[in-house]
């Protein structure tokens, strides 16, 4: 089993301080992964030079629409590089940054095969749409040759259970995200469109807990688990998951 925690690329500094409090307070996570994300310069294929020190191996988003058909791929010349995650992307709120018409699956081929030394993951995301189409994108994902998929975060066992039925035999990150308090709700609500069970808990103490039970069962299963840690320090949540798991 594997266990990565994803980090925000603000800069270069802030990114070498989160890493080193993984590294002290979450000693069992041997990867780091990290998103490309349109409001910071810092890509994520730019982070990996200054996390591998830190955390050996480490997995950038690479957003497909940002990818021009006629330019190189992003990563691919990395030292030390061996996994990306092919995202597609949503479009910028800033209408003057160029994009490109590029599904997730075009980009996924064009890795697999212009740098086939690298495994090629793709999204999973239980919340954006009917079932049965995500199930459909999946084959297609893996048709391309997704090697694998980082799941959008779970937030209770029974949806965990449920999409861990439908994934059954397929190498998967499983994501985990706490959700302190009601603007980080409501932030989940409308920008993922997750759909909450009735009277979930809000508290740090209840997200931990869950986050322990749910490596528990992913473990048992022969997955893998991501933790993204937003809107909450470091040391407070993965601290107390370390000491429970051992």
């Amino acid at each position: 089993m594997r266990l990565s925690v994803e980090l925000i690329p603000r800069d270069a500094a802030t990114l070498r301080r989160d890493a080193a409090l993984v590294r002290e307070h979450f000693p069992l996570a041997d990867m780091l992964n990290v998103p490309s994300l349109m409001r910071f310069p810092m890509q994520g294929w730019d982070a990996v030079p200054l996390l591998r020190p830190i955390v050996p191996r480490v997995v950038p988003h690479v957003r497909a629409i940002d990818i021009d058909p006629d330019g190189p791929l992003p990563g691919v010349d990395v030292a030390g590089l061996t996994d990306v995650l092919v995202v597609r992307g949503d479009p910028p709120a800033d209408l003057s940054r160029r994009t490109f018409p590029n599904s997730s699956e075009s980009v996924i081929r064009r890795y697999r095969r212009e740098a086939p030394h690298l495994t090629v993951y793709a999204a999973f995301d239980p919340w954006r749409r009917a079932p049965w189409r995500e199930m459909e994108a999946v084959a297609r994902k893996k048709e391309a040759g997704a090697a694998g998929f980082f799941t959008q975060p779970v937030f209770d066992m029974r949806t965990l259970d449920l999409c861990m039925g439908w994934l059954e035999g397929e190498r998967v990150f499983w994501g985990i995200s706490p959700v302190i308090g009601p603007k980080s709700r409501s932030y989940w609500e409308t920008t993922n469109h997750v759909v909450f069970p009735h009277g979930f808990d809000l508290t740090l103490e209840a997200n931990i807990a869950f986050a322990v039970r749910a490596i528990g069962a992913i473990g048992a299963a022969g997955g893998h688990v991501y933790l993204m840690p937003l809107r909450v320090k470091l040391d407070a949540y993965l601290g107390p998951i370390q000491q429970a798991l051992g």
